[in-house]
């Protein structure tokens, strides 16, 4: 799993450049334990491996 440091921006916004997906940021979301989309303060962001098939909203 990747890691990258970012502050300033949406849990969306790294997914579309992390993942080429910004549908996919419920799994950053998870993979981190994020309950707040919005990263303010600079912050390690783990990252997962993109997966096409992977559900873009978390499983309930």
């Amino acid at each position: 799993m990747k890691t990258v440091t970012v502050s300033g921006t949406s849990v969306s916004r790294i997914a579309a450049k992390e993942l080429g997906d910004a549908r996919q940021w419920a799994r950053i979301m998870e993979a981190n334990g994020f309950f707040d989309a919005v990263i303010r303060a600079p912050s390690n962001v783990k990252i997962p491996e993109r997966d096409a098939n992977a559900p873009t909203v978390p499983s309930t």
